[in-house]
Parts: C-alpha cells; structure tokens; sequence
C-alpha cells in the first residue's frame, strides 16, 4: 500500500491581484497572505489560474479565503524530535 504524503495546511487571504503587462507573456498572479508563516515570508505570489470541479477555469478575487497546503513525499520527510520525546 502506498504510504500518503506527510502534509500541513494554513490559512491565506488573497490581498491583491496583480495585472501583467499584456505583451509580458507573464500570467496575471494573485498575493496571498499566509497565517503563521514568518513575517518576512508570509507573502507568496501564484499564478491566479484555478480549474473547479466542474472543470471550469475561476480566478481568486481579492479578499478570499483560502488554504495553503505543503505537501512532501514520504522518503523526503523526517520525524521531529519533539514529536518522538515521551
């Protein structure tokens, strides 16, 4: 059986979309901030192109509310120390 991937989730609100110069070539991002990273690095940008369920390409509206997920692969991941103290 496979094992699942180790995984941690955080809340995010987008602040702002951020347009690109149409001969860029560069995709239109949204600014997403992250609760609980570090002051420093709790901005991250990403291509503002979502698919649905219905399959249908959305894009993030300033101001939703949405969930950063950091995924890993189970050879990639060790356990914390603090976890294994008892």
């Amino acid at each position: 059986m496979p094992k699942t991937k180790a995984a941690t989730t955080f809340p995010g609100k987008v602040e702002k979309v951020i347009h690109s110069h149409p001969q860029s070539g560069e995709p239109e991002k949204a600014q997403i901030s992250v609760e609980g990273a570090d002051h420093l690095y709790r901005e991250i940008r990403v291509p503002n192109r979502l698919i649905d369920e219905d399959g249908e390409k959305v894009k993030l509206k300033p101001g939703a509310d949405v969930d950063v997920t950091i995924e890993t692969e189970p050879t990639t991941n060790t356990v914390a120390a603090a976890d294994n103290a008892s």
